[in-house]
């Protein structure tokens, strides 16, 4: 877990560096995410840090009660992103911020000691303690570019996305089935990792269907941004 964990870091490091040099009006800069501003995008960062840190400690129902103040909303996932973001909002930037850099750490320090293959809750079911890291990762490297395109910036494209690219090849049965389609017979992933560097995802089983390509690109396609 410690190498994951320090991936995690490093990618919520490269946001907390963006967010040190906002001023006031900058915080309500719309953000790639629709409806949202800067401040909705980090709030809902914060927020899902701290679910990560409740599923860790075994308290996901608790924490979702305590955020929600009141019943769940019951729609979709990103509905129910939306409903506790719009709980919360209205927040100065450096409160957020300062919430955002204090999740971080501390979902970092739970994770650290967390054993890799512990099976977790989380908002789409169960996963594991690695899978749960590498979604933050992942929502933490997407977000940032929603972020940085208020200001011309974006993440830098790091070996980092490893974990994104095998995140986002180990879930393409939910990617379906959440498209309401059928995956068709094992798939692998070939891609050319910022680096330069071949990443290969790849089934036991011979594989009927390979992805070639950028690892950016696959990345970005996986996040619904490209």
């Amino acid at each position: 877990m410690k190498a994951i964990v320090a991936a995690l870091a490093e990618q919520q490091a490269e946001l907390s560096d963006l967010l040190s040099g906002l001023r006031d009006a900058d915080w309500q800069r719309p953000s790639r995410c629709d409806g949202w501003t800067v401040a909705d995008v980090v709030l809902h960062l914060a927020q899902t840090n701290e679910l990560a840190s409740a599923s860790a400690s075994g308290r996901m129902a608790e924490a979702l009660d305590e955020l929600a103040r009141g019943p769940r909303h019951t729609g979709s996932v990103d509905d129910g992103a939306d409903f506790l973001v719009a709980r919360e909002r209205g927040q100065p930037g450096p409160v957020i911020r300062d919430r955002w850099v204090e999740s971080a750490d501390a979902l970092c320090r739970r994770l650290e000691g967390a054993d890799p293959h512990e099976r977790l809750e989380w908002v789409a079911g169960q996963v594991s303690a690695r899978t749960l890291a590498s979604t933050r990762i992942a929502e933490t490297w997407i977000h940032a570019g929603d972020v940085g395109s208020a200001f011309g910036w974006a993440p830098a494209p790091t070996d980092r996305l490893w974990h994104v690219a095998r995140l986002a090849w180990r879930t393409l049965p939910y990617a379906f089935a959440s498209a309401g389609r059928d995956l068709t017979g094992p798939v692998a992933f070939e891609l050319r990792a910022p680096s330069g560097e071949a990443w290969r995802f790849a089934p036991g089983s011979e594989a009927l269907t390979i992805v070639r390509g950028d690892a950016v690109e696959l990345c970005l396609v996986a996040a619904r941004r490209a």
